[in-house]
């Protein structure tokens, strides 16, 4: 039950942006048919859609980048017509200058693509007529995205890193969980698994930073935000100490499954118990009970570590230990022969790779 009203809800998010997207392409093609008395409105709808369809918390930001790739894509192509005339050739002069300029003054691909599409349009449709449609549609377009995006419906960025945070620390459970259960049962095909999560977990951290950028973006362009920015600030800080963490995570996790069968035995304790930790705390983030309760597990599982006498040693051997692993990450990046079989692997099932044919020899 708990799992269909989890689906539900996701899904009732994923939603909310398209329905989003949905009215402002319709309010887009009422204004340009109706207002405007545009004859064919048909990129009007479209530059909503295309506007809004990115991130929460980008949508303006990419609003505007459709408008500055319109207006270069224009601006290229009429130029052209006027100094060269058209022709396939001229067209294709056209589109690479202006996708020249797009790079160099944003770089970002809707930019280039409408800057592209916008000098195609000018020179081969019409010999330039449609240019100034696309223009007005264009404005039309990315001015409703904009209302949508920064009025409307503006973007909670308190709720978008938490809920970034949230998702990363779900995958950091979920990793923990599956190197457990690989260093437990010494399952090859389970030690893949948990790679594979580790992937996804970088993935997550990844989004994790872009919606910190965003919610950084939304305080600077919104006045109701901006006097709130101390909570905002709150939250990113907060959204660092996860990216770290999972960061943590990962070579825990690398380390651990690199380790011999009597490392797994001494380590299997240590990553089930950090594992049901981060399964409560993920369970609920917003549960302050739930929280000290990890907390207190947390600390738990930290003095066991600290117990070893031994502690100075052991941490000089954690950290050589993981200067292995990049140095063998190194090796199977550029294809060289492992120089000694007790080096640790990069992956349980991927042994250090043959030299490339025809690579130097050093």
């Amino acid at each position: 039950m708990m799992t269909s009203e989890r689906w539900w809800r996701g899904e009732a998010v994923s939603a909310w942006p398209l329905l989003q997207g949905s009215a402002a392409a319709t309010a887009a093609w009422l204004i340009a048919g109706h207002v405007v008395r545009h004859h064919q409105p048909f990129f009007a709808p479209i530059a909503a859609v295309v506007a809004l369809n990115t991130t929460i918390g980008e949508r303006g930001t990419n609003a505007l980048r459709l408008l500055l790739g319109v207006v270069i894509g224009i601006a290229i192509g009429e130029l052209t017509i006027a100094l060269l005339g058209g022709g396939y050739g001229r067209m294709a002069l056209a589109m690479f200058v202006a996708m020249l300029i797009a790079r160099h003054l944003d770089g970002a691909r809707i930019v280039i693509a409408q800057a592209a599409a916008g000098a195609i349009l000018t020179v081969a449709v019409a010999n330039g007529e449609a240019g100034t449609d696309r223009l007005g549609d264009a404005l039309i377009g990315g001015g409703v995205a904009l209302l949508f995006s920064q009025i409307l419906f503006t973007p909670e960025p308190v709720g978008l890193v938490r809920r970034a945070s949230a998702v990363a620390f779900q995958q950091m459970a979920h990793a923990l969980t599956l190197a457990s259960r690989a260093l437990e049962r010494d399952d090859e095909s389970m030690s893949e698994a948990a790679f594979d999560s580790l992937r996804e977990l970088r993935e997550r951290l990844a989004d994790l930073q872009r919606m910190m950028r965003a919610g950084k973006r939304v305080v600077r362009h919104s006045l109701y935000w901006r006097s709130r920015a101390g909570a905002v600030d709150r939250e990113v800080e907060s959204a660092r100490h996860v990216e770290l963490l999972g960061g943590s995570l990962i070579m825990l996790v690398r380390s651990a499954l690199a380790t011999d069968a009597s490392g797994h035995r001494s380590l299997i304790p240590v990553i089930h118990e950090l594992g049901e930790v981060f399964a409560a705390f993920a369970a609920a983030p917003g549960d302050l009970a739930a929280r000290r309760r990890a907390a207190d597990r947390a600390v738990e599982v930290a003095r066991g570590i600290g117990a070893n006498e031994n502690r100075h040693l052991s941490a000089i051997t954690t950290a050589t230990f993981t200067a292995e692993l990049v140095a063998s990450d190194l090796i199977a990046l550029v294809g060289a022969p492992a120089v000694a079989s007790s080096q640790p692997r990069i992956h349980p099932s991927v042994p250090f790779p043959p030299a490339r044919p025809g690579a130097p020899d050093r």
